[in-house]
């Protein structure tokens, strides 16, 4: 899509005679017309057209000559991927191939339908009220064997929309070329504005610490060169002086920067993170799904002279961690290696993996457990789990989503559940948020009551992850018109699992949460969501009456469906 998520909309209009009709038809039918039209449609980079063969595209102009007309129907705002679903669906059923006829039910047919999807209008009159008559004299039948050959294209064979063929690798290779060109210019604005948004932040600290340090008496240089000192004494062990053995014994020399100053900045830039994660939205985690010591003796039971030395050791450091309440630092490098050991290797039973995940779970709670997920840039190892839970026993998938539901207690566990960094798996290239929310999603439509559960759970904490005043800051970083950081597609692809989840009957509790993030959604993706809403139903409306706080969800949903 565009980077403003509005895509042009041509007609292209072909003449099929070639010229012949407006030369014979005065002398051959008594009436002048000025061609035998064939249109198409011209979306997304792509030219749409029905013919003999069903809906088929191909690039602009590869397929039949050159139009006579190429007119501007309007914009669309309907996103790419609804549209390439509802042409399968036609495909499929009103335009598969076998009921294309060449008077009643033809390619003008068909774009009429599309241009009222895509923009609410129609292709011009004269081409749809082409008489019959004209098409059905002894010219129309003697050029309708050229005219479905024209249409098909004599040296061509234009691509389906889906392909019946089995060729899945060129289908989707197809498909990434599509996507790529469409969000390409989108994505380098995104890259472009947070680095912008980065230097914008450093730049504020700066001021910040300039002010501070002036407040103290002190000069930016004098701070930089005696911290640069503190930094040196620090990593080789030497014992840093306290704050008075730093002082001049000069009356009216200035003191040097103590560690006392570091401190102070240190302290209030906590005090400022907490601030946040106050004000922000309560998240729903589950802090007493699972009891530690039970979980670790049990998985300590299950792997029981199975590990290597390495590995032994590795565990025993989860004790200190889990147990013992030591700090993250008690984790070595080697430790990652260990927990991808736990959840890839298939000769260990299911009920280690389970164990293991339960036991992340309860480290998610956990201030510092972002220490170990940075550790995991490099290697993927755990999202790379995540992103088959589909794949997985239902066991590991409840277990895995309560270790994402926890991952929201904390601002920045949360902030990593939204990462856009890609990366290749399988072929695939994913993200944290692409794996977050197919985490979400395949939990939320699952038929296992305790994972729907979750799935509620960590879909409302990505809709509810920043109040929505506080996030006007990001919108430089984002798609326009997006005031939060899950993205317009993640919002559309999160709005379409619960309104089918809708479907299912839900209790009082999940359909409240549920309804909750459709309101935040319709705020973050303000055109396509409600689109989305509007398209495919159910109406959250029909639910209204069942209590007060249902209600006020509903009516804000409303509020963006006129």
């Amino acid at each position: 899509m565009s980077e403003d998520h509005s895509n042009p909309v041509e007609l292209w209009i072909y003449d099929l005679s070639r010229g012949v009709a407006v030369v014979m038809s005065q002398l051959l039918i008594g009436k002048k017309i000025d061609g035998i039209w064939h249109t198409s449609i011209v979306v997304y980079g792509k030219e749409y057209f029905f013919g003999s063969q069903g809906i088929s595209s191909c690039f602009p102009g590869e397929v039949i000559n050159e139009p006579v007309k190429k007119e501007v129907l309007g914009q669309t705002q309907i996103p790419y991927s609804i549209f390439i679903d509802y042409l399968t669906g036609l495909g499929e059923s009103t335009y598969h191939g076998s009921t294309y006829d060449l008077f009643s039910h033809n390619c003008n047919n068909f774009s009429e339908e599309i241009a009222q999807f895509l923009c609410g209008v129609g292709i011009p009159r004269y081409i749809l009220e082409l008489p019959d008559e004209v098409l059905n004299t002894p010219l129309g039948q003697q050029l309708r064997p050229l005219l479905e050959i024209t249409i098909k294209g004599p040296n061509s064979a234009p691509q389906p929309i889906r392909e019946r063929s089995p060729s899945p690798g060129l289908q989707r290779l197809n498909q990434q070329i599509e996507e790529t060109r469409i969000k390409s210019l989108q994505l380098k604005e995104k890259r472009n504005n947070l680095h912008e948004k980065l230097a914008k932040r450093e730049r504020k600290k700066e001021k910040k610490r300039r002010k501070q340090l002036k407040e103290r008496g002190y000069s930016v240089e004098e701070f930089e060169e005696n911290w640069s000192t503190y930094k040196r004494m620090a990593e080789s062990d030497v014992s840093v002086p306290a704050p008075e053995e730093t002082r001049s014994s000069e009356p009216n020399e200035r003191p040097e920067i103590s560690s006392e100053i570091v401190r102070e900045l240190e302290e209030e830039e906590l005090r400022e993170r907490e601030e946040r994660k106050k004000n922000r939205e309560p998240p729903i985690i589950f802090k007493d799904a699972v009891n530690i010591q039970v979980e670790f003796d049990a998985l300590v039971g299950l792997v029981d002279g199975k590990l290597n030395e390495e590995e032994q050791h590795s565990l025993e450091e989860l004790h200190q961690y889990m147990l013992e309440d030591e700090g993250s630092w008690a984790l070595g490098e080697n430790f990652l290696g260990f927990i991808g050991r736990l959840l890839h290797d298939k000769s260990l039973p299911v009920e280690v993996r389970v164990r293991t995940l339960n036991v992340l779970a309860l480290a998610a709670l956990k201030d510092d457990v972002i220490l170990l997920l940075h550790q995991d840039r490099r290697e993927h190892i755990i999202m790379n789990y995540a992103y088959d839970i589909d794949r997985s026993p239902v066991e590991e998938q409840e277990a895995l989503a309560l270790f994402i539901c926890n991952l929201f207690e904390n601002l920045s566990s949360s902030e990593w559940l939204l990462y856009i960094s890609e990366w290749t798996f399988c072929n695939n290239s994913i993200s944290n948020i692409r794996v977050t929310t197919k985490v979400a999603v395949h939990s939320l439509l699952s038929d296992r009551p305790t994972l729907q559960e979750k799935g509620v759970a960590i879909i409302h904490n990505l809709a509810c992850k920043e109040k929505m005043h506080r996030c006007k800051k990001l919108r430089r970083m984002l798609p326009k018109g997006s005031i939060s950081k899950v993205f317009d597609d993640v919002a559309v692809e999160l709005t379409m699992a619960v309104l089918q989840f809708f479907q299912s009957k839900p209790s009082e509790d999940q359909l409240f949460n549920c309804m909750k993030a459709l309101a935040r959604f319709t705020q973050i993706s303000g055109q396509e969501v409600p689109q989305l809403i509007q398209m495919i139903g159910p109406d959250p409306r029909s639910f209204k009456g069942i209590n007060e706080r249902i209600d006020e969800q509903i009516a804000l949903v409303a509020k963006k469906l006129r």
